[in-house]
């Protein structure tokens, strides 16, 4: 099993014939996935890197069976295209796109609860599961199939634990970025779950960062409803105290968002915290020793 995306996983890219659209196809092609179809209004009836291209996710999903939208979508038109696919009846979508304005990610959150649509993002990496299907922009090379499950809150450290993992002999199941914006479709707890039911994840990696809540509130779900060994790591500890970060999720608010406060709940909940991102691969190999699963 895995996590989301499996090996049936049929995606239709929207703004697949924009410069990003277009690249990460073929890279997610090349990983395995099945590609069928893309959308960009105006351009049906064309063909990009061997994929039919739509007016409209509708027709996509009618002509193809796609049950997984990936948006490449410019920051303007991504509520529109995500309701789009919501009313196609996609139950998964993936927004790559950043700089999408905080209230039109509130109604989209809110438009994906009411049609029962899982959101992963927007601004992240997406998901991968290798041997099956990747939907994002995760580097292809960094991943080794294995058990070990990621879930990130950052682009680039997702990429270079996921490979540091793999330099290490072990593999992963699934490997999710959540995005950094202060809404995003999935959190920590939302996909928490996912990793204790999948029976092919023995341990989870867990990448947090500075700012929001997310961390402590996934600790109290790992505290009481997670079974499995947790290698954590927190980002910005260096941060300089009462100082606003680039990062759009990275906002320190009375006391919770620190460093200090995620690493304390996560250490608390019984999670073993890496100091750097290179001590983790050495961590996940300790974990699995210990709960008899290497």
């Amino acid at each position: 099993m895995s996590v989301l995306v499996d090996a049936d996983t049929r995606v239709v890219v929207q703004g697949i014939t924009g410069h990003q659209g277009t690249a990460h196809t073929v890279q997610m092609k090349a990983f395995g996935t099945q590609v069928v179809a893309g959308v960009t209004p105006g351009k049906g009836g064309s063909v990009v890197e061997g994929v039919p291209v739509f007016d409209s996710v509708a027709e996509a999903v009618e002509k193809t069976g796609a049950n997984v939208s990936v948006i490449f979508v410019p920051a303007p038109f991504a509520k529109d295209a995500f309701i789009e696919a919501a009313d196609a009846g996609l139950p998964l979508v993936v927004i790559v796109t950043e700089h999408i304005p905080f209230h039109d990610m509130l109604t989209m959150y809110h438009y994906g609860r009411l049609r029962g649509v899982r959101i992963i993002g927007p601004n992240c990496p997406g998901i991968g599961a290798p041997g099956k299907a990747k939907v994002g922009i995760i580097p292809n090379v960094v991943f080794r199939p294995g058990r070990v499950g990621v879930i990130s809150r950052s682009g680039t450290l997702t990429y270079e634990i996921v490979n540091g993992i793999k330099e290490i002999g072990l593999g992963q199941s699934t490997c999710i970025g959540l995005g950094g914006d202060p809404v995003v479709g999935t959190s920590f707890v939302d996909a928490l779950p996912f990793f204790e039911q999948d029976p092919d994840t023995d341990l989870l990696v867990l990448v947090g960062e500075i700012g929001g809540t997310a961390e402590e509130e996934a600790a109290e779900y790992l505290r009481h409803h997670f079974t499995k060994p947790v290698v954590a790591y927190i980002a910005g500890r260096s941060a300089p105290p009462g100082k606003r970060m680039g990062h759009a999720g990275a906002i320190i608010a009375r006391g919770r968002g620190t460093a200090q406060s995620k690493l304390a709940a996560l250490q608390t909940a019984g999670a073993t915290v890496a100091e750097f991102p290179y001590d983790v691969p050495s961590l996940v190999v300790q974990g699995l020793r210990e709960a008899g699963r290497r």
